[in-house]
């Protein structure tokens, strides 16, 4: 487990820590001035219970017209929409 001051993540998640506490698996306790570390190695990161009310991560309002998925929807196709017509119409009936 590492445990520091986040200075700086990649969208892929590599991490460079600085002021690492690194606790091995025995319970062995080894401090380290930094450390980078590689994004498909890493679980998860526990933040501090404060950045939850931070406004940078607010949700932002979708704009005019703009769903989940964007202005054109998920884009299933036109096969799924014949589908979902044939499947109302026998409701109907």
């Amino acid at each position: 487990m590492y445990r520091g001051h986040l200075m700086n993540c990649e969208d892929n998640m590599n991490a460079m820590l600085e002021g690492v506490t690194v606790t091995g698996r025995d319970g062995k306790v080894t401090n380290l001035e930094q450390v980078y570390l590689r994004g498909s190695q890493i679980r998860y990161f526990i933040l501090p219970d404060m950045l939850r009310h931070a406004p940078m991560f607010k949700k932002k309002g979708r704009g005019a017209g703009r769903g989940v998925y964007g202005p054109g929807g998920k884009g299933r196709g036109k096969g799924l929409a014949a589908r979902a017509r044939t499947a109302a119409a026998a409701t109907r009936k």
